[in-house]
């Protein structure tokens, strides 16, 4: 403290007290001399204590030896409780009391050696006692506030543990960050989403330099704004920035701050992307129940209007344009039989008892069963087989994997350009077999490569093109799935689209 501070100060203090309510003027007097002179007690007592030693030495008849030894308890006391400069006014005290009462010719103060060795040494010994005092302070009053930040810490935890999931935490986190730790103002500023939040007064440029944090990946400290601009982390990784200013807060406690608000800003992203799945699985759940319902109801009906008009056809006696009708009826009822009995194969494929019957199979003459399936000879003609001469066989379920193989031949006729070739090539890679359909025409986008095997997913390409069940390349994933293989779609540019299933090879066939 300066010499100007310490005069002017007491003064403003002495003012500020006189004006407060409640007190008489003598007590408010007596209020701020205690306050001001509060400081200087230390070295008062000590100074007594000096008078004291001076007396014990003086009346017991003790030499300089022992009365020098007896000051340093005084001046030891001042160091650790005054500091320096107190200190060394006990010291001056104690050297001169040395000098007068104890240093030959005694009652006079006469300039010895014995005297600057005993003032050099009270020195000296304050100067080292002051230092261990200063830094046990400084330890202690690091302690006090570490462990105040980790109750501000606890508490700010713990309230944005408790916080409503359904409330949007970049709204929150910033007030509450600056409510616990008494903060002047709070930034928080969000780089997935772009927004920023901010409580309290926030400065001009606060913003600017919380980006700027975020950017650089590195922590600052405005010491002219007291201001600590910390970069948001999660997994490592920058997610945000936090700007916390109007307090000499810690940079640990920052540091933690910051991990506390990216880690809340997660979770709630995380709850988002599973109330968003939850809500896409119910959907799918409610439309498969509903298309599974509606299949049950038109077994039935559909099985009585193929068996009727199949019979109509073998009775003969129809005129031409009566056989054409019934025809179309045959053809129209056998399609949508075929696809009532799918929506059934793929709600039986859900089922946690489901296991497929294996048989010893090769993936050639199943593609030739599934060609033979397609109605229009001109189709059948564009396909093309590729296998190996010693075929390896696949232990499979022959109705299920001949079901996949023949939607994979639909969507490649469906999708591929009119009369072009459609080549299906076997083979074996290590311990696999890979069926390979690959036609040109449309090339499915490499982020819907995934997502074309989910349920009632269209790639955008497929738009414009007349729709499916929507169901075609889930049920093969899902047959392929329940007999161990995988199922992948790849794009060659300005080709077209292939798409592989991979089954394990038999052993031994």
């Amino acid at each position: 403290m300066t010499l100007h501070e310490s005069l002017v100060l007491p003064l403003q203090d002495l003012r500020a007290t006189a004006k407060a309510p409640g007190l008489s003027l003598r007590s408010k007097l007596a209020h701020s001399l205690a306050k001001t002179l509060r400081p200087a007690l230390p070295s008062a007592l000590c100074l007594a204590g000096v008078m004291l030693c001076t007396w014990v030495g003086f009346h017991f008849d003790q030499g300089f030896a022992f009365t020098g030894f007896l000051y340093l308890v005084p001046v030891v006391f001042a160091a650790m409780y005054g500091g320096f400069w107190q200190a060394t006014l006990v010291s001056i005290g104690a050297a001169t009391c040395l000098n007068y009462f104890f240093i030959p010719p005694v009652f006079s103060l006469e300039n010895s050696p014995e005297n600057w060795i005993a003032l050099g040494a009270f020195e000296f010994t304050a100067l080292v006692i002051s230092r261990m005092s200063l830094r046990e302070q400084l330890r202690t009053k690091e302690a006090i506030a570490g462990r105040r930040d980790m109750e501000r810490l606890y508490q700010t935890s713990r309230r944005i543990l408790l916080l409503d999931s359904s409330d949007e935490p970049g709204t929150l986190v910033p007030s509450l960050i600056q409510e616990i730790f008494e903060l002047k103002g709070v930034l928080l500023f969000d780089a997935l989403s772009g927004k920023t939040y901010r409580s309290g007064e926030v400065l001009h440029g606060m913003e600017q330099l919380t980006r700027a944090a975020n950017t650089l990946g590195a922590d600052t400290f405005d010491p002219e704004s007291r201001t600590r601009y910390c970069v948001l982390r999660f997994a490592t990784q920058p997610v945000g920035g936090l700007a916390l200013s109007g307090s000499e807060i810690s940079e640990p406690a920052a540091s933690a701050l910051a991990s506390l608000a990216g880690v809340a800003l997660e979770h709630f992203r995380t709850l988002q992307r599973e109330s968003r799945a939850q809500a896409a699985r119910q959907a799918e759940q409610l439309r498969t129940s509903v298309l599974d319902a509606l299949a049950h109801q038109f077994k039935t009906p559909l099985t009585a209007a193929r068996a009727a008009s199949s019979g109509l056809l073998a009775a003969g006696g129809l005129s031409d344009l009566q056989t054409e009708l019934v025809t179309v009826i045959d053809r129209q009822a056998t399609k949508l039989d075929d696809l009532a009995s799918r929506l059934l194969g793929a709600a039986k494929l859900d089922t946690a008892d489901f296991k497929p019957q294996r048989e010893p199979l090769l993936f050639s003459r199943l593609v030739g069963a599934a060609i033979q399936r397609i109605d229009q000879a001109t189709d059948r003609d564009r396909f093309h087989i590729y296998a190996p001469s010693e075929e390896v066989a696949i232990l499979a379920d022959r109705e299920l994997v001949l079901t996949s193989i023949a939607q994979l031949l639909d969507n490649a006729l469906k999708y591929s350009e009119p009369g072009s070739p459609i080549d299906v090539v076997v083979a074996v890679i290590n311990a696999e077999v890979v069926l390979t359909v690959r036609n040109k025409g449309l090339v499915v986008a490499a982020k819907d490569r995934e997502r074309v095997f989910e349920r009632f997913y269209r790639a955008p390409e497929t738009q414009d093109l007349p729709a499916g069940t929507g169901l075609g390349l889930s049920i093969v994933k899902r047959i392929v799935e329940a007999h161990h293989g995988r199922v992948w779609a790849k794009g060659e540019a300005n080709y077209g689209t292939l798409f592989s299933i991979s089954l394990p090879a038999a052993r031994g066939c």
